[in-house]
């Protein structure tokens, strides 16, 4: 039972979402010929306020600051 988790900083739109679940499970089988069936794919959306990247939060970055 494989799992994949994607953390990425929010919002993922609904149809983003279920394309990354689909294309996902599709190179798990396609590269470790994992059953689809069993595939978990787990997206977690972090709000930007709490990702940090070079001592700044992404949503500090995105303002400018």
């Amino acid at each position: 039972m494989p799992m994949v988790m994607v953390k990425t900083v929010g919002p993922v739109s609904p149809e983003a979402r279920s394309e990354l679940i689909e294309r996902i499970t599709v190179v798990m089988q396609e590269v470790l010929g994992k059953n689809p069936a069993t595939t978990h794919v787990i997206i977690e959306e972090v709000a930007a306020e709490n990702w940090g990247l070079g001592g700044k939060s992404v949503a500090n970055i995105r303002d400018g600051k």
